[in-house]
């Protein structure tokens, strides 16, 4: 069982994130991507985000957790959500473009590229990624999660072929620059990747 598996900690967690939310990468993603685009975010949590998507996108959410699907499902009955793990991503569905925030720190360096390259196989044509991350350097463990931190170019050294960069930005969250966000693009001369 996991961290996010158990209410308890989903509701501490709740607690911590109260007046946080991701509406200054939102609006980055809103400069690139065109209303009505469909939109895939992973590792929605309480589901804040995923309202703010939804405000401009076709928004679905996704979870590893069953228990924040659940939560949000009570408030949000007519919500698309997928029970999907951010490496894997075993869905059929296409999008155009994929989002997180502060999620895929919680993998390893292995695990971003192998997520990254699923990514590239759910998008559609010059589909876009955004997903924003702890700046810093190393890992840790912390009630059995990894906080992975990456540095502007500890992060483009992670992007697989399949991407081409379009930004990577230090940003102002909680404190100045402690958080950064990655802009990717879907090369087009990059062959198409079949869906699993």
């Amino acid at each position: 069982m996991g961290f996010y598996d158990e209410e308890r900690n989903i509701e501490t967690y709740v607690e911590m994130a109260e007046g946080l939310d991701g509406r200054e990468l939102v609006d980055v993603l809103k400069k690139h991507l065109a209303p009505g685009s469909t939109v895939l975010e992973l590792g929605m949590g309480p589901g804040k985000d995923l309202a703010l998507l939804a405000e401009a996108f076709a928004a679905t959410g996704s979870d590893r957790s069953q228990a924040f699907l659940h939560r949000y499902r009570r408030a949000h009955p007519d919500a698309e959500l997928l029970f999907l793990d951010a490496v894997t991503l075993e869905t059929e569905q296409r999008f155009d473009a994929i989002f997180s925030n502060k999620v895929l720190h919680h993998l390893s360096v292995g695990e971003l590229r192998r997520s990254l390259q699923r990514q590239a196989a759910i998008l559609n044509a010059n589909g876009l990624v955004l997903h924003s991350f702890w700046f810093g350097e190393g890992a840790e463990e912390n009630h059995g999660l990894r906080f992975t931190y990456y540095t502007d170019s500890t992060l483009t050294a992670v992007v697989v072929p399949e991407f081409a960069k379009v930004a990577c930005v230090r940003y102002r969250e909680i404190e100045e620059g402690v958080s950064l966000y990655l802009l990717l693009r879907r090369s087009s001369n990059s062959l198409p990747t079949p869906v699993r």
